[in-house]
């Protein structure tokens, strides 16, 4: 016999199954469940690690795409993290670098939903899973280690082991985690630079560097990070939205 071998074949098939669409009433109650945990501090702080890690994926990505040398990831307990690479300090390489993770974890969930609106939350969990496991593999710190294994482990929990009804809404739910929670990040970004210039300390957060590097306001760029996530939110949203029965 030809053909693909039988757990390779299995592994396929789960990875391309299209699952039935998520009733519009499951889709608005893990809207607001979502809704809760952006607005409830423990809940918030909980989860966005989760962002923090797909925002320093996005990061390293980047930086390799555009040449850089990846030197490791960090992610801390308050939820801040740091992505190290090697290169040019400036250049379009660098704006790129730094330009992308704000908008990684929007970018991430718009790429989520288009999956979704095609029925393979099977397909979304795995991309997640790829994810968690690339920063897995440049982790330099401990408690990012810990972050990262705890993520990654609930992730595969819910791929190969939860019933499909519970893996479709648990893929809804950090497709619209990754969506709503972008903007919110850029939020916290923007009160944080105030207390910096009240402080009198050097902004060295993503849309300062971008400052630096270009001179263009840091506000300015914290516009256009908010514009990018917001405009992935609508979008996605819209997607799930029609996708769902």
């Amino acid at each position: 016999m030809t053909g693909v071998p039988g757990p390779a074949a299995d592994a396929l098939a789960a990875l391309t199954a299209v699952a039935a669409p998520l009733p519009r009433p499951h889709l608005l109650l893990t809207a607001l469940l979502v809704a809760a945990v952006l607005v409830l501090p423990r809940a918030w702080h909980v989860a966005r690690h989760g962002l923090t890690i797909v925002h320093e994926a996005a990061h390293g990505v980047v930086a390799v795409l555009v040449g850089r040398r990846l030197a490791g990831i960090r992610v801390h307990s308050d939820t801040s993290g740091l992505t190290v690479s090697r290169g040019r300090p400036r250049g379009p390489g660098m704006v790129a670098t730094l330009l992308a993770g704000y908008p990684g974890p929007a970018v991430v969930g718009l790429g989520a939903a288009a999956l979704l609106a095609q029925g393979r939350a099977v397909a979304v969990l795995w991309g997640l899973l790829l994810v968690v496991a690339l920063v897995l593999v440049q982790i330099r710190n401990l408690y990012g280690l810990w972050a990262v294994l705890a993520s990654g482990a609930v992730l595969a929990a819910v791929t190969v082991a939860a019933p499909e009804g519970v893996r479709v809404l648990a893929a809804h739910a950090v497709t619209l985690l990754l969506l709503a929670g972008a903007p919110r990040a850029v939020l916290e970004l923007a009160r944080e630079r105030r207390r910096v210039r009240r402080s009198g300390r050097r902004d060295v957060s993503d849309a300062g560097q971008l400052a630096t590097l270009t001179h263009v306001p840091g506000a300015v760029w914290v516009l256009v990070l908010l514009a990018v996530c917001l405009a992935a939110l609508a979008v996605g949203a819209r997607w799930l939205w029609f996708a769902a029965a």
